[in-house]
């Protein structure tokens, strides 16, 4: 087990560039399965997520080599599906991802119910029911079984605008027979890229970035490259991390065509960035006064399908909360679980009130003072740290592994920008 330790306090200053998309390396690395010629991607984010991707495409027989600090060479051509490393599968969530692209090409697969993030119930219902759309028959005895003798285009409804489950139906019917349309279909920016990333390598997939995706199934995908984008997840971090210490900072080619909807939401709690090409600069001029609404009524910050402001940025957004004059409610509807966090920012002095598992109020700015916290899941890890770089005296963040599956080189990057913080066993 590892720890940090940070001193609290110190503006951030400098520059920084983010990581690869963790959420889009996922299902990228998983789309490799669906050809038999090598694929390389660039700017893969370097952490344990996406590696733990790696150790299972390797268990079935997949050669990944590295070509370069965050670029690999994967060659997908001798594949077992039935090698797959179940007890790494049941541990980490994007094992689910394998679903679509295996079973579109080589017709089996046993997956168990994957694992990840206590942040709430994760429904897998729609997986499996586009897959099913599709051609599959899947069946469940504590394991899930898919089974295909080639998959036929179709039109398909999701009951939900899942991301994973986009990605898996999207996987799926590029090599399917005919013509497939997924309507309500998921539309992140790792779904766009994705996307993209198929149309590389042979796919014919049309209104990329729409809620209505238009596929036409070929026969076979070559091979190809790609570099994935900027994590905007890390890059809104770091512009909370620079507001909430007072702190003036540039972040690198930030990938700001996906920022839009989250600017509004962040100049709502006060905190606003200039655009220089494909750079953010945050200023250490910030107001950190709330917006109301009209009329001067306490504002809701809700999450929402893309392009809403998502679930993922809910935790960094409540703790600039803490830091902001005014009073705001969050709701994030998706996951019962997201809002547990808040009682660890409580602890160091913020006010927040929990109404329930769904929704908080918070009103700052508080005086955030060191404390012996615990990382419960990725977001919120990264939320906390941000509030122990706002908070006076040392700080103790136990079980960052969770940091560490969703940010790479995290403390690196953070004392490159003048914070004081220290990666040290338990």
């Amino acid at each position: 087990m590892e720890k940090f330790i940070i001193e609290g306090g110190i503006p951030l200053k400098g520059e920084v560039r983010p990581a690869g998309n963790k959420n889009a390396a996922l299902p990228m690395l998983a789309a490799t399965l669906l050809t038999d010629e090598p694929v390389i991607l660039n700017n893969i984010p370097q952490i344990r997520d996406v590696k733990d991707m790696r150790i299972l495409l390797e268990s079935m027989g997949a050669e990944v080599k590295d070509v370069g600090d965050t670029s690999w060479e994967i060659s997908a051509k001798n594949i077992d599906p039935r090698a797959l490393d179940m007890e790494l599968s049941r541990r980490i969530r994007a094992s689910i991802l394998l679903a679509g692209p295996t079973t579109a090409r080589f017709g089996d697969l046993r997956l168990p119910p994957p694992g990840g993030d206590v942040i709430g119930r994760r429904r897998l219902d729609t997986h499996i029911l586009a897959l099913e759309a599709l051609g599959a028959e899947v069946n469940f005895d504590r394991v899930f079984e898919f089974h295909a003798n080639g998959l036929t285009g179709a039109d398909i409804l999701l009951d939900e605008a899942s991301v994973t489950a986009t990605e898996n139906a999207v996987m799926a019917a590029v090599l399917a027979k005919g013509k497939t349309v997924i309507r309500n279909a998921a539309s992140e920016p790792h779904i766009q890229e994705l996307c993209h990333l198929l149309n590389t390598l042979g796919a014919k997939i049309e209104e990329i970035g729409s809620n209505t995706l238009h596929i036409e199934g070929v026969s076979h995908l070559h091979g190809g490259e790609f570099t994935i984008g900027a994590d905007y997840l890390e890059v809104i971090s770091f512009v909370g991390a620079a507001a909430v210490t007072k702190g003036s900072i540039r972040i690198h080619n930030a990938g700001v065509q996906y920022l839009d909807m989250v600017k509004l939401v962040m100049q709502r709690l006060g905190v606003c960035w200039e655009v220089d090409g494909d750079d953010l600069l945050v200023s250490n001029e910030q107001s950190m006064k709330i917006i109301t609404d009209h009329g001067d009524a306490i504002p809701e910050i809700k999450t929402n399908v893309w392009p809403a402001f998502p679930t993922d940025l809910i935790s960094i957004a409540i703790t600039v909360a803490t830091q902001s004059e005014g009073t705001v409610m969050f709701h994030d509807w998706m996951y019962s679980g997201r809002m547990y966090f808040t009682d660890k920012l409580v602890g160091m002095g913020a006010k927040i009130i929990l109404c329930d598992p769904y929704r908080c109020i918070v009103q700052g700015p508080a005086r955030l003072y060191g404390e012996k916290v615990d990382s419960p899941d990725i977001r919120a890890g990264m939320a906390l740290l941000l509030a122990t770089l706002a908070a006076e005296g040392e700080s103790t963040i136990r079980n960052i592994s969770q940091i560490d599956r969703g940010y790479a080189d995290v403390e690196e990057k953070f004392r490159a920008l003048g914070a004081k913080i220290e990666r040290v066993k338990e």
